[in-house]
């Protein structure tokens, strides 16, 4: 049976990857991901014209599987409660379980690397990362204003800065998960979020 190559072009994403989280896109070379890969490299330049375009395909993968998994949750979440507040609480506690799982230190997120990176990439590639990020604003950003309306916060927060604060949460706790080579620390940081958002949306006591 013909190969359709699709296995070689995700074998060179997947070691552009794992390196390019590692030591980043500049310090990654062409000839680093073809040794990685295994293959040589007229197979490489048949499946990416040049570093740029494996960017892209790249992003475009990554951010593919960051939309599912936001579905995903979100979608579980929904089914398992009626609530808004239970169902954000559930959808954090699902990463949560997820991540708690994790035998090595977080390997961190693409998008990250790439905006550590951004002078070298074109709007395109920038374009998509926004995109991504917007993606999480608008979907758990509605829950959350569900959340609001029922739920009062206690302190001044809006919907939209409290969809983004679980981003800001993943990066950081990858940063540390690998500064202290700690597992742990990305499923114990989400646990902190989990319970930020239980304070802020508790009841305030009667008086």
């Amino acid at each position: 049976m013909p190969r359709d190559g699709s296995a070689t072009r995700t074998a060179i994403m997947d070691a552009a990857e794992a390196s390019i989280l590692g030591r980043g896109f500049a310090a990654t070379s062409v000839d680093e991901v073809i040794e990685r890969a295994g293959i040589t490299k007229g197979a490489f330049f048949y499946h990416f014209k040049s570093k740029a375009e494996l960017a892209h395909a790249l992003v475009a993968r990554f951010a593919e599987r960051d939309a599912a998994q936001l579905d995903d949750k979100m979608t579980r979440a929904e089914h398992l409660a009626r609530d808004p507040l239970q169902q954000v609480l559930i959808f954090v506690g699902l990463f949560q379980e997820e991540l708690a799982r994790l035998a090595e230190p977080g390997v961190g997120c693409l998008f990250a690397s790439f905006c550590y990176e951004a002078q070298l990439f074109d709007d395109d590639v920038l374009a998509m990362i926004r995109a991504a990020m917007a993606r999480w604003r608008e979907r758990l950003g509605a829950k959350l204003e569900a959340v609001i309306e029922r739920y009062p916060p206690r302190l001044p927060a809006t919907a939209e800065s409290l969809a983004d604060l679980i981003n800001t949460v993943f990066e950081g706790a990858f940063i540390m998960s690998r500064t202290f080579r700690d597992p742990k620390l990305v499923a114990e940081q989400l646990g902190h979020y989990r319970s930020y958002l239980e304070l802020l949306f508790q009841p305030a006591p009667a008086r």
